[in-house]
């Protein structure tokens, strides 16, 4: 770590934002990050896959070798958590099962894999008979799957308990302060929240699916909107020795993470709202598809329901806007990627804060 009197901002205190201002810390700047709410973002609501053979889509190229990179990034980080304060990361890279339940979802599987195999990602056809121990716990009516290789999942609560004490121990100050306003010159940027004000050298917006202080100029080239996700926690199976679960359910995505000892987040609601509230009848469209799929989730606990917003971009890719006269970026626009690239993103914003302030 380089010897340096200067200092940053981080509004947002999410993955991005937490793992941006890692970077920063561990270059030598003095950070402060605000954030009302740190990790009670998208990223609470998060199942933590870091998964981009499983996420393959057309006209996605340029994002799929981006998150091709992730999880060697991610590794790198946890090292380098692990030597500041002893702590990791962990990282489970189990690769993904994708099924279809019914023969409608199994012809998408067959699609998919078309794209995967254009992607040049690796993946197998496997079955029940000849590999058991994929499918343990899952319907008897399931019996093939595609299994991709390379597939990970962390702990979104994990990250953010070891990044934060990583923070501290680097002398982050996080401030559970909303930021109001921010300002910006071509020799330094302040903000202003409740408590006062803070001056820095440059600043880093990274404020999800959630609107820009006032005083932000975005170009107009992007916008965010938020896109409203659920996962619901489940305690009572363990299949973390198997596969990420991926299942085409009546053509809605269903996923399952098993982490070891029983606790499971299973998902993927996604609605076009803002709102923090949870219709009835959207929890009971993923219950239902994970008790089909899953029938062994019948006797379990369910221990909570979370919901987060996902920060879209128009062309659903993230995007890093550079304003270097006025010393700021905006960081946004990582959708359901946001744990994915964060420590891809980080680098983004040193590389940022280092030409401006050189």
């Amino acid at each position: 770590m380089r010897s340096s009197t200067k200092s940053a901002i981080v509004v947002g205190g999410g993955i991005v934002g937490l793992t941006s201002a890692w970077r920063l810390a561990k270059s030598g700047y003095h950070v402060t990050v605000f954030d009302p709410t740190p990790g009670r973002g998208a990223t609470w609501a998060a199942a933590g896959m870091i998964a981009p053979h499983a996420e393959v889509a057309p006209g996605e190229r340029a994002n799929f070798d981006l998150q091709r990179q992730a999880l060697g990034a991610w590794q790198t980080l946890s090292g380098e958590l692990e030597a500041q304060i002893g702590r990791r990361v962990h990282l489970h890279v189990t690769g993904t099962l994708l099924t279809g339940w019914d023969a409608g979802d199994r012809r998408l599987v067959d699609q998919f894999r078309q794209v995967a195999d254009d992607f040049k990602v690796t993946s197998a056809i496997v079955r029940r008979d000849s590999h058991p121990e994929v499918f343990i716990g899952l319907s008897d009516r399931i019996s093939t799957g595609l299994l991709l290789d390379g597939d990970a999942w962390l702990d979104p609560d994990q990250a953010v308990a070891v990044l934060r004490e990583g923070l501290a121990s680097l002398g982050v100050d996080v401030v559970t302060e909303f930021v109001d306003s921010i300002e910006g010159t071509s020799s330094a940027v302040a903000i202003h929240y409740h408590g006062g004000s803070m001056r820095a050298d440059a600043g880093i917006l990274a404020t999800g699916a959630f609107g820009l202080p006032d005083g932000a100029a975005p170009s107009g080239e992007h916008s965010v909107r938020p896109v409203r996700g659920m996962t619901v926690r489940i305690d009572g199976i363990d299949r973390s020795s198997a596969p990420t679960l991926r299942c085409l359910v009546r053509g809605r995505p269903f996923y399952l993470v098993s982490r070891p000892g029983g606790y499971c987040v299973i998902g993927a609601s996604s609605e076009e709202r803002s709102g923090p509230l949870i219709e009835v009848g959207e929890l009971q469209r993923l219950l239902r598809d994970a008790l089909d799929v899953v029938p062994e989730l019948e006797a379990c606990s369910l221990v909570e329901t979370r919901v987060g917003l996902r920060p879209a971009s128009t062309n659903l890719e993230p995007f890093f806007e550079q304003w270097p006269e006025r010393r700021w970026a905006w960081s946004s626009g990582h959708f359901r990627h946001g744990i994915t690239l964060a420590p891809l993103t980080a680098c983004s914003s040193l590389e940022f804060v280092d030409r401006v302030t050189a």
